[in-house]
């Protein structure tokens, strides 16, 4: 179970309880449609980004787990110039982290095993955008 924040708890690496301060971290998303509604260009900007400034990206899936309702809202958008190439990329990289994530979460290694192999047959039957060519020596 997760730590909840401002919590007090006892850390085996500590002697005493240690307190853990609320923090709080904004995750902002700006999308700007055409006349069709459909996104164009997105953004994204974090408390913790490097830069601080916002950062472009050509798609983004966010699921949201309502407990309560035991369901998930999400929200899927990509900009219409979004290559097919680049979404299968997407797609195969994305389930690869949520193998990882779930096998974390649950420890069940075998269903983690299994989303691993789906990701793999995928990227192998669906066009994939070319790997960047190497730095040329200098």
């Amino acid at each position: 179970m997760l730590e909840p924040e401002g919590a007090i708890v006892k850390r085996a690496d500590s002697p005493g309880l240690c307190y853990h301060p609320r923090m709080e971290r904004e995750i902002k998303l700006n999308v700007q449609l055409d006349d069709n509604q459909v996104p164009e260009r997105i953004q994204w900007q974090a408390t913790d980004s490097p830069t601080g400034e916002p950062q472009g990206c050509d798609a983004f899936l966010l699921s949201l787990w309502n407990s309560q309702q035991k369901s998930t809202l999400r929200i899927d958008l990509w900009t219409k110039d979004m290559q097919v190439d680049h979404m299968n990329a997407f797609f195969f990289q994305t389930l690869m982290t949520l193998a990882e994530t779930y096998e974390r979460a649950t420890h069940n290694h075998e269903v983690a095993d299994g989303l691993r192999r789906f990701c793999e047959e995928l990227a192998a039957t669906v066009p994939m955008p070319p790997k960047d060519p190497p730095d040329p020596p200098s």
